[in-house]
């Protein structure tokens, strides 16, 4: 745990790992918050979309980050992403933003803005899971415990067009598995914060295992790392209440 009292589980990934849904439900469990990076580039890009503004031109993407406030209703659960106080909802899981997303995050000026955004998230809210494709690597690369899930293409377009059957849009997996490719590869290949396994962290491969499973793993490595770390932080933010109860190609990385 960091001097500041702080603990930061970061969870990266490429899109359709499951990220989002783990992270919400781990950070339940170990009685953190969550925080929904990816969320906060979809509504950039929805933001971008209303206001007519190029996709490209990411100086313009980026002001419009630093201008409008991103927030977190973190009373809600999930906690519901606001913008300039106002909830987006479900119009950031849209295909028009998750193509339009692919612009936004890949550019340098974008990603900078949204760097200190996080960062200003999470000094207001030092106890989080943090999800992403930056987060153990660049944005909080002294996280307590960093984690890399992955999954094969086909499994991970599989598991986005059932969510987004579930909200009503309709798509096909052949569709969505070339938007994911596509992004693997936008993702990869950027020179600011490109996805990458943090160095150190522990890898876990989504393909073939169950979301419970999934998070009693990810739970298994958190307090295997963070030992008494966790419970101090978890007594720290409970104010008066009593507390209860490797990557190919990154040396550094271990396989779960």
């Amino acid at each position: 745990m960091s001097a500041t009292g702080s603990f930061i589980v970061t969870i990266d990934g490429p899109a359709g790992t499951g990220k989002s849904t783990v992270a919400h439900r781990l950070a339940k469990r170990l009685g953190l918050e969550f925080l929904d990076t990816g969320a906060m580039y979809r509504a950039a890009a929805l933001e971008a979309l209303d206001r007519g503004i190029d996709l490209t031109d990411g100086e313009a993407i980026a002001q419009l980050v630093r201008e409008i406030e991103l927030r977190f209703d973190w009373k809600s659960d999930p906690p519901e992403l606001l913008v300039d106080g106002k909830p987006v909802g479900e119009r950031i899981r849209t295909p028009q933003v998750t193509k339009a997303v692919s612009f936004v995050a890949s550019n340098p000026m974008v990603r900078a803005a949204m760097v200190v955004s996080q960062r200003k998230i999470a000094s207001l809210h030092r106890r989080l899971v943090t999800e992403g494709r930056d987060q153990g690597s660049v944005v909080f690369a002294d996280a307590d415990v960093r984690i890399y899930l992955d999954a094969r293409p086909e499994i991970r377009a599989g598991r986005r067009v059932e969510q987004l059957r579930a909200k009503g849009i309709v798509t096909t997996e052949s569709e969505v598995l070339a938007q994911i490719i596509e992004r693997d590869r936008m993702d990869s290949s950027r020179r600011d914060g490109p996805l990458i396994c943090p160095r150190g962290a522990d890898v876990v491969d989504t393909s073939d295992i169950h979301i419970d499973e999934v998070i009693d793993r990810l739970e298994e490595i958190v307090r295997r790392r963070a030992g008494a770390a966790l419970v101090e932080s978890a007594c720290e933010g409970s104010g008066e209440r009593a507390c209860e109860g490797s990557c190919e190609g990154h040396a550094d990385g271990n396989r779960a």
